[in-house]
Order: C-alpha cells, then structure tokens, then sequence
C-alpha cells in the first residue's frame, strides 16, 4: 500500500527543481510486486543524491501504510476503526499519521491539545492528591476543557463502571481478553465509544473486533511496521 509519494517528489525537487516526478501510483493504492509506483527523469547527479533519502521516507511510509492495511482486512466484516497512537518516530509524527491514513486506518490523537486522555499514571497522581475518583476526574476534564472529548483509560469492569457514571465520550479498556471485552460491551450498553488497545495482533484482531467494540488503537501500526522492499532503478537516458 503506497505512502510518501510527495515526500520523495519533494525530496527531488530540493536538489534539482527541474528533475521530473511522474506518479505512476498514488498513494493509497495497492501495488504488485516489481509494479512502478513513480518515474524520475532528469539530471543524475540530483537523482543518486537523493535516492536514500527518497527511499527512507517512502520505503518507511509504505511500510507503515501496508501494515494498517493487512489490520484493516482482519476486521473487515465489523464495523470498527483501526486506529494509531503517538507511539511514532520523533519528528516524523505528521508523515507517519498520513500513512495510516494512506493504509486505511484512523488517526487518534496528534498531541496532549486534541483530546482529554485520563491514563492510569493520571489517576495515580489525582487521586494521591485526594481529589476524588475516577468519575470526579472525568468531571473535572469536561469542566476544565469544555468542548473537548474526554476519554477514560480502565482495566476492569468496576473501573468501567465508575467511568460511565460520569459520561465520558470514549473509553479505552486496556489490555483485556476477548471475554473482558464483550462483558464490558455489555455493561457499556452504548452508552459511550469503546476502544480496546493492548496485546492487539494480525492474529487476534479479528476476534478483538468481534466483541462489539467501536475502535482499536495499535501502537505497533507506527512503532514496529516493517520497512517495504523499494528501490531506485536507474533505467536508459534519452
């Protein structure tokens, strides 16, 4: 699945803003193997001081994009999002986030500003400080950050409990078996969006996705992608 057809292009043109970039795939589509997905045609000193950093970016973006499109094809016949995390390279968040995008998938959070996420490391720290529960932080959050959507991390069904009784916009149970998660669906009632994260596979997501829960977020998707097998081929000049 092609991500970083403009970051290559872009890659060219600051060496040699004459050298020629077809796209010969766009990003998004899937290609065969020894398919062309872009043609260059110009100078070729810009072309060979550019390949490995053409290449870096493209190889590692299509990785990226292949890999959320394989866990897109797990859960096909449910209708749940495959979404990323911030678990991505320095720097290269933004790129990274367009792949998943490019592969199908959903972007969750590009930063802390976007969404109230309540974690367990939050919660130690609130409730050390004697400030209430698990639902008191909840109403603190859509105080605090009107507009906002709050979500809730929880590992067990009384921690689920708790969080739906101060109605937050999103829920993620961690770490959870297939079991846990149906019972949690059940309990939710749709009353709140669940997102199941942790311990997630190609090998399980199909039975993750079955529980009824609304969104999946994979860290793996941007921390752990396989690079894709790309190369530069210098063909005759004309």
């Amino acid at each position: 699945m092609v991500a970083g057809l403009e970051i290559a292009q872009a890659v060219f043109a600051k060496l040699d803003p004459q050298l020629v970039f077809k796209n010969i795939m766009s990003d998004g589509q899937s290609v065969a193997p020894g398919q062309p997905v872009a043609r260059l045609d110009g100078r070729a000193r810009a072309i060979l001081a550019g390949e490995r950093t053409a290449l870096n970016f493209l190889q590692r973006m299509t990785g990226i994009a292949t890999l959320t499109a394989l866990f897109i094809e797990k859960v096909k016949p449910y209708s749940v999002l495959i979404m990323d995390t911030r678990k991505t390279t320095p720097l290269l968040r933004s790129l990274e986030k367009y792949a998943v995008l490019c592969g199908g998938g959903a972007n969750h959070r590009q930063g802390l500003y976007d969404r109230v996420l309540i974690k367990d490391n939050h919660l130690q720290l609130w409730t050390s400080q004697h400030r209430g529960n698990l639902a008191a932080a909840i109403t603190t959050a859509r105080r605090k950050c009107p507009g906002m959507l709050i979500e809730v991390e929880v590992e067990t069904e009384v921690e689920l409990t708790r969080a739906l009784s101060a109605a937050p916009d999103w829920i993620l149970l961690d770490n959870m078996t297939p079991d846990q998660l149906r019972s949690c669906v059940a309990i939710n009632a749709g009353r709140c969006r669940l997102e199941a994260s942790g311990g997630i596979t190609l090998d399980n997501v199909a039975e993750t996705a079955a529980t009824g829960i609304h969104a999946i977020s994979l860290g793996c998707l941007t921390h752990s992608a396989p690079a894709a097998d790309l190369s530069l081929e210098l063909g005759e000049s004309s």
